[in-house]
């Protein structure tokens, strides 16, 4: 497989991600971190990564708002409700936190 259709392909699989992730709002970040170590900010970060080794300046606002779908703060307003004891004591013995 060449580089191009490499690339054609992660990108496609991002995209399938960021789809299947604005399909399933209910899936808190939290627990995203607790089982996967890793979460929606992770992405925003690494796309902010990306883009700084591509030479190109993407603020981690802008970031979020492409893997969110919509600003953080409007997201984080109607779907992110405040972590249950249960969630920050799971995420704490997942992290080591």
């Amino acid at each position: 497989m060449d580089n191009a259709t490499q690339t054609e392909l992660d990108a496609a699989v991002l995209r399938r991600l960021l789809q299947h992730l604005d399909e399933n709002k209910d899936v808190q970040n939290i627990e995203l971190m607790i089982l996967a170590k890793f979460c929606r900010n992770c992405l925003s970060k690494w796309y902010v990564a990306a883009a700084t080794d591509h030479g190109l300046e993407v603020d981690i606002e802008e970031a979020r708002e492409r893997i969110y779908g919509m600003p953080y703060a409007q997201w984080k307003r109607d779907h992110q409700p405040p972590a249950t004891g249960d969630q920050l004591r799971r995420f704490k013995e997942a992290t080591g936190g």
